[in-house]
């Protein structure tokens, strides 16, 4: 078989399917290991424990999926196809009221999108060579995906431990397909960070503590996503009106005025979200969250995380707008909520409008 030309096939098969990149690497990881235990060690993967359940399988890919060799790796842009070009701007300028949601989960969930064209591409190869040992993630198990993509030449690990990318910053999703195909491989390309540390200086928790440090149990998406219980009181005011992730490190990341829209439209803004004031999504029921966020990366915080996001936002609105009747009658319709969390976020919230 003529590798280096099915190589260049799968390019051009992963481009049709809507990836902006495709990468090809080995998966030796073994570089990452010493960091990513020192990085446990020091606590700051918060709640997450799954990032260490897998043992050593997350940085020995072939330990995952047995005889695995080579991983493809490929990016996605999310940046939704309307727009101008000031959208970073328009990010910038929210008012206190309105409900912060990340970029990219403002429309379908990227997991379905990206595993249904990695599947896609995954089919291509099988057709044109017949069966091989394969499986595809994204963001779905226990897989270093920018390690990964560093290694294919995607790009380079940023301070903000995202990957950049020269020609379209940090705004698109990573997947991969690990098989055992002796695909010729990929060289990595130069880090172009500098000496900026803009993402550093910008994160309202001071989550990212030292260049490629991230401090989840102080990051903003953690907090609001992946966190079960109460958000610490100390952080609370911090947040702002940021009510599911955080995108302040990408805003002022120079490279994103490269960003490049996405190339399918399953990332275009659905329920205003992109403009939405917290007085109504807090008014939604758990029937109405469920039904209107289906099919949403949202989704899976629920309900009773999703009104203990907005409370908080809606505690921090006093800043700006004390006492404001509308943001004062939402929260008081949720002092009886049945659950706990919720409650005592509500009577925090309160608190900031009556001091």
């Amino acid at each position: 078989m003529d590798y280096a030309q099915l190589a260049r096939q799968i390019r051009q098969w992963g481009a049709e399917a809507g990836f902006a990149e495709v990468g090809i690497t080995d998966v030796d990881l073994s570089h990452t290991e010493p960091g990513f235990q020192a990085w446990l060690e020091a606590g700051y993967q918060g709640e997450m424990a799954y990032m260490s359940a897998h043992g050593s399988k997350r940085s020995r890919p072939a330990e995952l999926l047995p005889g695995t060799i080579r991983a493809i790796s490929v990016r996605m842009n999310y940046l939704p196809q309307s727009g101008d070009e000031s959208w970073r701007s328009k990010e910038l300028a929210h008012s206190a009221d309105t409900a912060v949601i990340s970029l990219y989960a403002r429309g379908r969930d990227y997991h379905k999108v990206v595993r249904s064209k990695l599947q896609q591409l995954a089919s291509r190869i099988e057709e044109h060579i017949g069966p091989f040992g394969y499986r595809v993630f994204t963001d779905s198990a226990p897989v270093m995906e920018v390690a990964l993509a560093e290694k294919a030449g995607l790009g380079w690990r940023g301070k903000h431990t995202l990957l950049l990318n020269r020609e379209a910053g940090s705004l698109f999703f990573l997947g991969e397909i690990l098989l055992d195909i002796p695909l010729p491989v990929d060289a990595p390309v130069s880090n172009h960070c500098g000496q900026c540390s803009a993402c550093i200086e910008v994160c309202p928790t001071r989550a990212i503590v030292a260049p490629y440090q991230l401090d989840a149990r102080r990051c903003i998406s953690y907090l609001t996503i992946e966190l079960h219980g109460s958000i610490p009181l100390e952080l609370r005011s911090l947040i702002g009106n940021r009510v599911y992730g955080c995108d302040d490190c990408q805003l002022f990341c120079p490279w994103n005025k490269f960003a490049q829209r996405a190339s399918v439209d399953d990332f275009e803004v659905r329920n205003g979200l992109d403009h939405a004031s917290m007085v109504s999504l807090f008014g939604w029921s758990e029937t109405e969250f469920m039904h209107k966020l289906e099919g949403s990366p949202i989704r899976r915080i629920g309900h009773e995380r999703w009104l203990r996001n907005l409370a908080v936002g809606l505690g921090n609105a006093a800043q700006e707008m004390r006492g404001d009747a509308g943001i004062m009658a939402a929260l008081q319709s949720r002092l009886e909520h049945p659950s706990v969390i919720v409650r005592e976020h509500v009577q925090w919230a309160l608190k900031q409008h009556s001091s």
